[in-house]
């Protein structure tokens, strides 16, 4: 008969949607709390729950979903044949990107508890749409390596923590907020940055020079300035490159094209050329790589943030899901073997939002042992939690079966974005060979990493042997290179154990320690052992709204 429906829709779960992405992140929640002072923590809640709220909103969803439906194009000449060298965005991307700017993500360095509000809410972030975070993570790591110049830094500072963003290009000290990018590596050298062959010709006036030379990825090329590395006439030095020089002239930024990328479709990665273009020279001739190492440092903790955040929204999903979906005869979240999938992603959800958190909170601190800290257990943490992501983020997707592998369900864009923060800012190799750099030439750093684990000394014996088999690694440092990632992983977890013991609920611990440090854990996820109670896991992990 005419107008008779074939089927009646049942048994789908209700969208995420209209929920704060901050306080149903208990575990974030909780390590805010922990890591700020009472004189701001109510201030910073009340911040990240707005910066939340705006996350789990529909219409932020629909813009994400805008921006990466349709990706920043490059125009290299206007309708006249004049080189402008732009890249055109979706409306979407630039409405996502000035909320990230107001929501003060490229503002942490001079705020109280900045770094933690400020990781905090770029976690939050990620879980909207990773794309935009690229640009405000780059001017937030920049401030480090511009403190290396008085002068520059009291330029440039105050533009990259404005809450103005500011889209058009003109010269910087005519707007009221500046963003950054970066130019490190090169076609021939990739991460050895050494090897680059990018040319800095010394000007008649003091630190000035001329460039000649191409970047094979260049951060955020519509960004006001870049900070990049080239070899001078003393060697390897850090240089920023102005995008519009002060005149209102363009520099010489030639984009030769924008990377077709496998995720982070909605950010501009661009291959650069430089001839002839001007550059002011941060720190000395020769220490370029020391003088960037800063900036390098606080993008890799936004990488493990980035990732953190990820399998967060992740975990949401399918916890989401399985909360709402029935199958043979019930929810799928109190089926056992689902149940117990579901727990394994959440214990390395909870891992990875409390050690990135931990790492921000020692920036904040700023002492010498707490540097020391950030000087191992950055990299550490930098290549096992990106590591962990692309794994969780594919199975999550599985949990929602053929759902999961269609695009409106929102799974495979974080499948897509999953592997990037591990190759970003220097894979996982880079990472495994930075930690034995820093255990060879800086002792204090191991130091003050075994200070950290020591803490939970006596609450888990399975966290005490996995204490003692590191002792073990580290004890023989002789042709460590071939085992340096088992090394590096091995720290890692250590770290997030002596965490989740001190601080997680005992279920969250007590299944972490088991499985991470107590070896009872197959080769997949849903493999943790009998006698958890996964069910209070999984409850901490849904995002009840």
């Amino acid at each position: 008969m005419a107008g008779t429906p074939t089927h009646t829709v049942t048994n789908q779960p209700p969208p995420l949607v209209g929920y704060d992405v901050f306080t149903a992140d208990r575990a974030l929640v909780e390590a805010v709390d922990r890591y700020t002072g009472p004189d701001v923590r109510k201030e910073v809640r009340a911040e990240l729950s707005a910066l939340g709220r705006a996350a789990g909103s529909a219409q932020l969803q629909e813009w994400a979903v805008q921006a990466n439906e349709q990706p920043p194009r490059l125009r290299t000449h206007d309708r006249y044949g004049h080189r402008i060298d732009e890249v055109e965005f979706h409306p979407a991307w630039h409405r996502l990107l000035g909320k990230g700017v107001s929501a003060g993500l490229t503002g942490a360095w001079t705020r109280p508890s900045g770094h933690v509000r400020r990781a905090a809410g770029f976690l939050v972030w990620t879980q909207v749409e990773a794309g935009n975070c690229c640009p405000l993570s780059m001017t937030h790591a920049a401030v480090p390596t511009l403190r290396d110049d008085a002068e520059l830094a009291a330029e440039w500072e105050p533009r990259l923590a404005s809450t103005i963003y500011d889209r058009e290009l003109r010269p910087a000290g005519r707007k009221p907020g500046a963003l950054f990018g970066m130019g490190m590596t090169e076609k021939q050298g990739g991460s050895d940055v050494r090897a680059n062959t990018t040319r800095a010709q010394p000007l008649p006036e003091a630190g000035t020079y001329l460039l000649t030379g191409h970047k094979w990825f260049c951060s955020a090329p519509m960004s006001d300035a870049f900070l990049v590395l080239a070899q001078a006439p003393g060697g390897p030095t850090c240089f920023l490159v102005p995008r519009v020089l002060p005149d209102g002239a363009r520099n010489v930024f030639l984009i030769q094209r924008l990377k077709d990328k496998l995720g982070n479709r909605s950010n501009a990665s661009a291959e650069v050329e430089f001839d002839g273009t001007w550059a002011r020279r941060v720190g000395e001739e020769g220490g370029g790589v020391r003088t960037i190492i800063g900036m390098v440092a606080a993008t890799r903790l936004d990488c493990a943030l980035g990732s953190a955040g990820l399998m967060r929204q992740a975990v949401a999903q399918a916890v989401h899901h399985c909360a709402h979906r029935e199958a043979f005869g019930g929810k799928l979240i109190d089926k056992p073997l689902m149940r117990n999938v579901l727990a394994d992603l959440a214990l390395e959800s909870e891992a990875a939002t409390a050690l990135a958190l931990r790492l921000a909170a020692a920036y904040d601190d700023g002492g010498e042992q707490e540097r020391a800290f950030l000087r191992l257990a950055v990299p550490a943490a930098k290549y096992w939690i990106t590591k962990r992501c692309a794994p969780v983020a594919v199975e999550a997707a599985e949990c929602l079966g053929g759902n999961g592998y269609v695009e409106e369900s929102g799974l495979p864009r974080l499948v897509r974005e999953s592997p990037l923060n591990s190759v970003w800012e220097g894979a996982g190799n880079v990472q495994a060979l930075d930690v034995l750099r820093a255990l060879r030439r800086e002792p204090g750093a191991l130091d003050a990493c075994l200070t950290e684990i020591g803490r939970a000394h006596g609450a888990d014996h399975r966290l005490d042997r996995a204490v003692k088999d590191l002792f073990t690694e580290l004890a023989d440092l002789e042709g460590v290179e071939g085992r340096a990632r088992r090394l590096v992983e091995r720290l890692a977890l250590v770290l997030q154990g002596s965490l989740l013991v001190r601080y997680a609920p005992s279920e969250v611990a007590d299944a972490f320690c088991a499985s991470r440090l107590g070896g009872d854990h197959g080769a997949s996820f849903g493999t943790l052992p009998a006698g958890l109670d996964l069910a209070a896991v999984v409850e901490r992990a849904r995002p009840v709204h």
